[in-house]
């Protein structure tokens, strides 16, 4: 069997995660924790964002100082881009999956940092699986190829106004690029840096409300 073939063949064994089956045809929420985070951090949250929502989050399998991450970094901004891609491809297998099992038809991806970086390279490849992406503070130091796939998806970016990880600058680049590929975008900033706000988690329970 290919390296591919293994990947698709995991489905949700692919990673450990946490899990909460909702409803017959209630939504699917997908948490993706930032560095050092688990499967527990956005669990939780999603539950009470979107009740009665199918709550599924893969803890991250690279470990970096002994903190999980999705996808190695040469060094803070520098990623390895093929462990990136990688990463997206057991990830794409992991949502396709969790899509299958649970029957959804309104598919949110929810994410922090690592996270977000991780769901938003995961919809650059492939745009079908996740139909609302919610990214917080991501971290995007590459520009993405064209995706016409993300017309008319819905995206929220959080982000920090003096955020050392993830700049504004590059804030304004992804939502800048996102816009251009068809995709509706809401950017909600704090004044603080890299961690969330009050005002991020108001923002959420707006975009997903």
């Amino acid at each position: 069997m290919t390296e591919a073939g293994q990947v698709a063949a995991a489905g949700l064994a692919a990673y450990p995660h946490a899990r909460t089956d909702g409803a017959p045809g209630a939504p699917l929420v997908l948490t993706f924790h930032g560095t050092g985070g688990d499967e527990r951090q956005f669990h939780g949250l999603a539950e009470d964002l979107v009740p009665g929502a199918h709550v599924i989050s893969p803890r991250g399998d690279v470990s970096e100082g002994g903190h999980a991450r999705y996808f190695r970094r040469r060094s803070e901004g520098v990623y390895d881009m093929d462990d990136l891609a990688r990463a997206v491809e057991k990830m794409a297998g992991f949502v396709a999956a969790a899509r299958a099992e649970t029957g959804a038809a309104r598919v949110i991806g929810l994410g922090y940092s690592n996270g977000a970086n991780i769901l938003a390279a995961m919809a650059f490849a492939h745009p079908a699986l996740v139909d609302e992406l919610a990214l917080m503070h991501p971290l995007i130091p590459f520009a993405p190829e064209p995706q016409p796939g993300l017309a008319g998806r819905r995206v929220l970016i959080t982000a920090g106004r003096r955020d050392p990880i993830a700049p504004a600058v590059q804030t304004d680049a992804l939502a800048l690029w996102l816009e251009r590929q068809g995709a509706g975008v809401a950017l909600h900033w704090h004044p603080g840096g890299h961690e969330i706000d009050r005002s991020d988690v108001a923002a959420l329970q707006t975009f997903l409300g």
